[in-house]
């Protein structure tokens, strides 16, 4: 999902994202929230998202960020959003969501503000939650600036926390034979930070699922099995067709569209609410604390650290802002500017 950006951000700049990153793990909640969850078929569950980020070939910065929401359990694309984007910061070992996490957010914005029907009532992420460096990933940093329940869905182990890609590691992956069969990836302190999943039947390699918001990892995995047709599950390899498709269409053929080109669509013949459908996540629980605080500092550092650096003026060394909607979202209306920062599977 990731790729580096040359540079390092300042130490200034390393210790906000440091702080703000302990700030909001402490919103994270790690346990099914949602009726839909506890039910073994997850009736009530009509809309499952999904998101990623693609890039151009040899270009660490110019990206494509999309948003697809599915139906559930047909898994068929009812919404697409796909969108050319600068990542301005640097590679910097687990603080992907800084250098991501913003666009995605916007798309989501943009989803309730265009068509609050169809807003996803879960989102796989194709990076990790809990799985983490610091136990806050993409996919945490995305449930919790959204309120919707997350799901990390990593291709690859993230080597942390004592787990290694080790003989004893690949031995267990050879030991599972069907599609459904797990192990727990369990950390040096004993802690069961994710699972191993088969996902499918002809699958040879797992996938890494791990929490992300508002989910316990039981029904993570349960979820994240029943979305997959294929090794990677629907929704986040439809976001990574979609978005690789839109980045050869756009820029390989038709020359480098301004940052910001997006194509975002309601699929033809589409139904918001199928039959018997429950409530949105406009009306699931809030965060009860706002997340979008206190960036002012950050936004000015930034500012000086982009001054200092050796982009050329025009250039994408600069903060994006995202508005926070209301209407489904836990945070309050303001312009709220987060730090873009990267690492792959974090």
């Amino acid at each position: 999902m990731a790729q580096k950006a040359e540079g390092q951000p300042s130490e200034e700049i390393l210790l906000l994202w440091k702080r703000e990153q302990a700030r909001l793990k402490a919103l994270l909640v790690d346990r099914d929230t949602e009726a839909w969850q506890q039910d073994p078929d997850f009736s009530g569950l009509q809309r499952v998202g999904g998101v990623d980020v693609s890039f151009v070939k040899g270009d660490s910065v110019t990206a494509c960020a999309s948003l697809v929401v599915l139906s559930y359990p047909e898994l068929e694309v009812v919404y697409e959003d796909s969108r050319v984007i600068s990542l301005t910061a640097p590679y910097v070992s687990g603080f992907l969501a800084f250098r991501e996490a913003p666009f995605l957010v916007d798309a989501v914005h943009r989803l309730q503000e265009k068509e609050p029907s169809l807003m996803p009532q879960v989102l796989l992420v194709d990076g990790n939650g809990v799985l983490h460096h610091q136990g806050f990933g993409v996919a945490c940093h995305l449930g919790v600036l959204t309120g919707l329940p997350c799901i990390g869905v990593a291709k690859k182990l993230l080597q942390v926390k004592g787990l290694e890609n080790n003989p004893v590691h690949k031995e267990k992956i050879r030991l599972l034979q069907a599609g459904g069969d797990t192990f727990p990836l369990m950390g040096s302190s004993g802690t069961v930070l994710g699972m191993a999943l088969k996902s499918h039947d002809h699958s040879t390699k797992p996938v890494y699922i791990s929490v992300g918001h508002k989910m316990s990892l039981e029904a993570a995995v349960r979820l994240t099995r029943r979305c997959c047709r294929f090794r990677i599950p629907e929704p986040v390899r439809q976001a990574d067709i979609r978005s690789r498709e839109y980045i050869r269409r756009t820029l390989c053929c038709s020359g480098p569209p301004a940052p910001g080109l997006e194509r975002s669509q309601k699929r033809p013949g589409s139904k918001a609410h199928p039959k018997g459908g429950s409530a949105g996540p406009a009306e699931e629980g809030r965060c009860t604390e706002d997340p979008s605080r206190d960036l002012g500092q950050t936004q000015k550092l930034c500012n000086q650290d982009a001054r200092s650096s050796r982009a050329k003026p025009g250039s994408h060394q600069e903060l994006g802002t995202m508005k926070m909607p209301t209407a489904s979202l836990p945070l309050q209306p303001q312009e709220v500017t987060i730090l873009r920062k990267g690492l792959s599977g974090c």
